[in-house]
């Protein structure tokens, strides 16, 4: 019996930075009973800011914490399963702009979240649309930017836009051992892929130092996901 749905939302403008990186640093961090999930033998890890939109917990609206932006850094797991590997998500890191949020999540989930400063700016006009988010880490505000032009697009079958697009679970490891999973539900998304981007971070302090190689590097791929409704089931621990 699946659980019922825990969170409901809007996804809007997932901004991604999409990285490869050596699987030795992301090994630790593979949430017991999972694997790493590789795209074309590679280890890539996403940096995605996004808009968490019409946010309703247990099915109510929580007074000002509905609409915010995230932004997060994950990598692409997997379980095996009799039905077919459940292909998924696990974050290193997830930042909000209120304290509240990061509690609930770090109370419920264990998900690594913090709060900071943040601020996320949108232009859209016929012919393109660019998305900003911000951050504010040791009093200086750290951005991710792209800008896309033309319409968005269902991804092509085994594309890399694709890969990193459609994972529809999340395991989080539990500090008293075993694994929480949870089933994300969204329609398949539309992307953009960017004409140029901006990521200006300081990688060391929010992520460590072992990322700092891989994300000072050129992206394998910039894409802006459009997003939709999406809901999160409640946590099951195995």
């Amino acid at each position: 019996l699946m659980p019922g749905i825990f969170l409901s939302a809007e996804w809007r403008h997932l901004a991604m930075l999409n990285y490869e990186v050596d699987p030795a640093i992301l090994q630790s961090r593979v949430p017991p009973g999972t694997e790493l999930d590789l795209w074309n033998g590679k280890a890539i890890v996403s940096i995605v800011g996004f808009m968490f939109l019409k946010t309703r917990v247990l099915g109510l609206p929580i007074p000002f914490h509905m609409n915010f932006p995230e932004l997060n850094l994950r990598f692409y797991i997997k379980r095996p399963h009799p039905l077919g590997d459940r292909r998924a998500v696990a974050f290193v890191k997830e930042v909000v702009p209120r304290f509240a949020i990061a509690f609930v999540a770090r109370t419920l989930y264990n998900e690594n979240y913090v709060a900071l400063p943040m601020r996320h700016s949108l232009e859209q006009n016929e012919t393109d649309i660019a998305v900003g988010y911000e951050w504010k880490l040791g009093g200086r505000w750290n951005k991710l930017a792209v800008r896309c032009e033309s319409d968005a697009m269902i991804p092509a079958k085994g594309s890399g836009a694709e890969f990193i697009t459609e994972h529809y679970w999340g395991y989080a490891a539990q500090t008293r051992g075993g694994t929480m999973e949870y089933e994300v539900k969204h329609p398949q998304w539309r992307t953009w892929e960017a004409k140029d981007y901006t990521f200006d971070a300081d990688v060391k302090t929010l992520y460590g130092p072992e990322f700092a190689p891989f994300l000072s590097a050129k992206p394998l791929s910039a894409i802006l996901a459009e997003g939709s409704a999406i809901t999160v089931s409640k946590g099951l621990r195995f």
